[in-house]
């Protein structure tokens, strides 16, 4: 398979998170609906927090098992510092446009189109390190695994969607058309622009950095959606639906993990 083969693949597994986009655009959704939507993105959420720290992690244990100190303690040190940006900085980012907010009105309160555009770039941080596994499969000759992994991404990206809209349908706010292209761009983009990369650089340090800006800005926007599930106080219908997340992760994941990926 030629390397402009792999590359349209790679685009293919990023241009399926349009698929969840459209929920978006429902109209004045029903309460228990926008409490379910938002319980349902933070059980997706959850479980692609866990794949990416298993991922983020990989290379270290490794290392540790094989006694290489000076490549762990680099790994470990590397996860940390995405981790760090990943999670404190947008606690600073918050800060600063909660500031900003203010300055434009009493409440100050984070729109739901911001809180939607954390998530797609957290989202997007972390397809960027899928994207490098597609194309590190394939330059090491390893085509069956990088087909295999874009079917398995490609089922992920679609559900990553209802991640992305499930604030805005929770706060009944309707984006435009041209708003939902600009969140896919940046949610599923970057496994085309990592599938490139990947095809021409085979480097654990760089995907270790990019899963943990993704696993720590992922963790930030669950703990920000979780505040939003308290105040809708539907405690039995949260539990389900995040429940209903989770589960529909490591089904999605089925695909890759049954390859050995």
């Amino acid at each position: 398979m030629s390397s402009g083969q792999i590359a349209l693949l790679g685009a293919v597994a990023g241009v399926t998170i349009y698929l969840g986009l459209p929920i978006g655009r429902l109209r004045r959704p029903a309460p228990r609906l926008r409490a379910g939507l938002n319980a349902l993105a933070i059980g997706i959420l959850l479980f692609l927090v866990w794949d990416v720290l298993t991922h983020a992690w990989d290379p270290t244990d490794k290392a540790l098992g094989d006694k290489h100190w000076g490549t762990a303690v680099a790994g470990i040190l590397v996860l940390a510092a995405g981790l760090a940006v990943g999670l404190c900085g947008l606690v600073y980012y918050d800060r600063w446009n909660a500031r900003r907010l203010a300055a434009a009105s009493e409440r100050g309160e984070r729109s739901a189109a911001d809180l939607a555009m954390m998530i797609a770039i957290g989202i997007g941080l972390h397809n960027f390190a899928e994207g490098l596994a597609i194309g590190n499969s394939a330059a090491t000759g390893q085509i069956s695994l990088a087909v295999l992994l874009i079917i398995g991404f490609g089922l992920h990206n679609a559900t990553e969607g209802f991640g992305i809209v499930a604030p805005l349908a929770a706060e009944g706010t309707r984006p435009s058309w041209g708003s939902l292209a600009l969140l896919g761009l940046i949610g599923g983009g970057p496994t085309f622009a990592g599938t490139l990369v990947g095809q021409h650089l085979v480097n654990d340090y760089l995907s270790i950095a990019f899963l943990g800006l993704a696993a720590g800005s992922i963790l930030y926007v669950v703990i920000e959606l979780l505040a939003v599930a308290r105040r809708a106080a539907l405690k039995e219908l949260t539990t389900w639906m995040i429940l209903v997340g989770l589960l529909a992760g490591f089904i999605t994941d089925a695909v890759v993990t049954a390859g050995g990926a």
